[in-house]
């Protein structure tokens, strides 16, 4: 049952994407449907033995790689993090099959689409339940591969291929760092599999690699190097800047990406590995400090964006923020808890973006929507659900996970030794609350509430999605609204033994009961930074200030609305101080100095005009005529038979004479 949870999604993906000519585009709907479908099911299944009765799985099958003190086999673990983020994925996957099939009906290429899903949903797959560091970087590459796959389904169009080379490369940097750690892993513990790292961590304390007279704490830099990798995949401030262009693929692949996919990768990495991090403090401080300024970059440059689909991504790359913040603060339950809660409302709401896209002939600018709320009255109210969820509203999903984190914060700030780290940490995260609050309600003004800004044709048009679009909204919509209420005694509440190990915190980095028992005027601020942000965008959107009549009163004010409006120059500063160098240096060192000037002088063209008298031999050689190279290479054969008989005195008799014969007869 385990091993068909990952290779049904294969399965259907092979079907799909090799017999799609033959089984037609409904049968190969209906089949990676039906395989991703059963192992979301399997994943139910597997999420009650090992989740709520207590067992954990381990599956090895045979060895995959063997080499003095390297070996590494196929394994399969099967523990309370790897099932609840089977059903993540696999719940979250199926529900997007589902809506792809009404969303792709008239893509000619729609086969196609279905098996990239498929061996999206593969890879995770193998991501979450590898028992070793290779073969979850086999899924962690396979991973970044799909997603190149289906950004740039649309391969006609510039910007798609544009954003997939992007998304790609971008992530190539995160790679490097976690292939870095990964060798690192080895040569500090002699393996890979993690029962022996994580049985053994607490051994390598006082570990230090010394390098070039340097001395560095060893579990800090494994877990650093681990973090590389997890801010490419996860989208964390520096390497965030593929995350809002991966919007250029369909939408499905955005919610397949945003909620269950990819992006959950690097912090699934922190929070597998939290035996590591808790014996660094400096990391988990780095932890804190980049998942807040991710949570508050994110959320600012979320207000001034005006494509529908960016709006969500960059509220992506804040609540990441949070998780990569919680996993600082020790608190890796929460975050994973924050994750799941997390991909019920953003596939929800992209799924509603995607619905009120295909409503309006494929316009993404919320400036040319408006009074959608009289045409599609149903995705209005379900991207309002997400929304408020995803702003943490009091008794939706958001709120039971995202308030949490901020106490947590809170408690740390008085308990940690580190209170500057701490308390810069916590106001971040709390302003970012305020932001969330305000680019999710300006999202609902410009695109349902607002006097419309379309045409007269595309009006007479919109309609409401098909049913099998309307099917996993719905669906969604009850899981944002009732999953976090129904899981958190389970998850995080206090005394759980839900996660039987699974997840280490050393005794004195858990704020759970001091959380407890803050004060109420302290619970209520994500509460009220969220009414101030709401009130913050009714008043822009219904008064004359939406013209920024005030922010234009003070140049040092309408200086940061510039700055937070282009991205905080990320793009700019990459292209100028990296992309146009190295590109600079391929063509003028790389390509003409060494491939078309040293090489070329050095190889055959240089070798034949330093030697004239055997060029011109070369040259009368090749004739380009078929018989006089079957001749050359015959006298070839001949006499190299020849040297082999005078070398080794071979004698020669009637079969050898037989042979060749019959091969001189062949090849003439």
């Amino acid at each position: 049952m385990y091993l068909n949870i990952i290779l049904l999604p294969l399965v259907g993906a092979l079907f799909s994407g090799f017999g799609g000519r033959w089984i037609g585009s409904k049968g190969s709907c209906i089949l990676t449907t039906s395989c991703v479908g059963i192992a979301a099911v399997l994943s139910g299944i597997a999420f009650v033995e090992v989740g709520l009765a207590g067992n954990t799985i381990h599956i090895i099958l045979e060895s995959w790689m063997e080499s003095g003190v390297f070996s590494v086999h196929w394994g399969f673990l099967f523990d309370t993090i790897t099932v609840t983020m089977l059903i993540i994925i696999t719940w979250i996957s199926t529900l997007v099959h589902l809506y792809s099939i009404g969303y792709m009906a008239f893509d000619p290429h729609r086969p196609r689409f279905m098996c990239y899903l498929c061996v999206f949903t593969f890879f995770m797959l193998m991501l979450v339940t590898a028992d070793n560091l290779l073969q979850m970087f086999l899924g962690w590459e396979g991973v970044g591969l799909a997603s190149y796959l289906l950004i740039n389904f649309w391969y006609t169009r510039l910007a798609a291929n544009q954003s997939a080379i992007k998304a790609l490369v971008v992530n190539r940097i995160g790679d490097f760092g976690l292939g870095l750690g990964i060798f690192s892993i080895f040569w500090i513990f002699q393996s890979l599999d993690y029962s022996v790292i994580f049985s053994t961590v607490s051994l390598f304390d006082s570990y230090y690699i010394k390098f070039l007279g340097f001395s560095c704490h060893g579990l800090s830099l494994v877990g650093l190097l681990l973090f590389v990798g997890a801010i490419g995949k996860s989208a964390q401030l520096g390497l965030h800047t593929w995350l809002p262009d991966a919007m250029e693929g369909p939408t499905p692949v955005s919610a397949l990406i945003h909620a269950a996919t990819m992006v959950t990768a690097g912090v699934f990495l922190m929070i597998r590995f939290s035996s590591l991090l808790e014996f660094s403090p400096f990391l988990l401080s780095v932890l804190v400090i980049f998942g807040a300024l991710t949570s508050f970059f994110a959320g600012m440059t979320g207000i001034f964006q005006n494509d529908l689909k960016k709006v969500i991504a960059y509220s992506t790359c804040s609540q990441l923020g949070y998780m990569i913040f919680s996993c600082g603060i020790s608190c890796y339950d929460v975050s994973l808890f924050h994750l799941t809660n997390h991909a019920f409302f953003k596939a929800l709401l992209f799924l509603s973006a995607g619905s009120v896209i295909h409503a309006v002939n494929n316009e993404q600018d919320m400036r040319k929507m408006g009074s959608l709320v009289r045409f599609l009255p149903m995705t209005y109210s379900l991207m309002l659900i997400g929304s408020l969820a995803l702003m943490g509203f009091p008794f939706l999903t958001g709120f039971y996970s995202k308030d949490l984190i901020l106490e947590l914060a809170y408690s740390n700030s008085f308990c940690n030794l580190d209170l500057l780290c701490s308390s810069l940490a916590l106001w971040l995260g709390s302003s970012a609350v305020l932001f969330t609050a305000l680019y999710s309600f300006r999202l609902i003004y410009l695109t349902f509430l607002n006097s419309n800004n379309n045409t007269r044709v595309v009006l007479s048009s919109i309609q409401e999605s098909s049913v099998l679009m309307s099917i996993p909204l719905l669906l969604l919509s009850i899981g944002s609204i009732f999953f976090g209420f129904m899981a958190q005694d389970l998850f995080i509440g206090l005394g759980t033994d839900f996660w039987n190990g699974s997840i280490f915190i050393l005794p004195n980095h858990n704020f759970h009961v001091e959380a407890e028992y803050l004060p109420t005027f302290i619970k209520w601020i994500p509460f009220l930074l969220s009414s101030l942000g709401i009130s913050f965008a009714t008043v822009i959107n219904i008064t004359s200030i939406y013209k920024y009549s005030l922010l234009k009163t003070y140049k040092i004010s309408f200086f940061w609305v510039y700055l937070i409006n282009k991205k905080w120059f990320f793009d700019i500063l990459y292209n100028r101080f990296f992309v146009y160098p190295i590109l600079n240096f391929g063509y003028n060192i790389s390509f003409k100095a060494l491939d078309r000037g040293f090489i070329e002088l050095a190889g055959p063209f240089g070798f034949s005009n330093f030697i004239p008298n055997w060029s011109s031999v070369i040259f009368q050689i090749q004739t380009s005529q078929m018989t006089h190279y079957v001749f050359y290479i015959i006298g070839s054969v001949c006499i190299l038979f020849i040297l082999v008989i005078w070398e080794y005195g071979i004698l020669l008799n009637s079969f050898h004479l037989l042979v060749f014969y019959f091969f001189l007869v062949f090849f003439i």
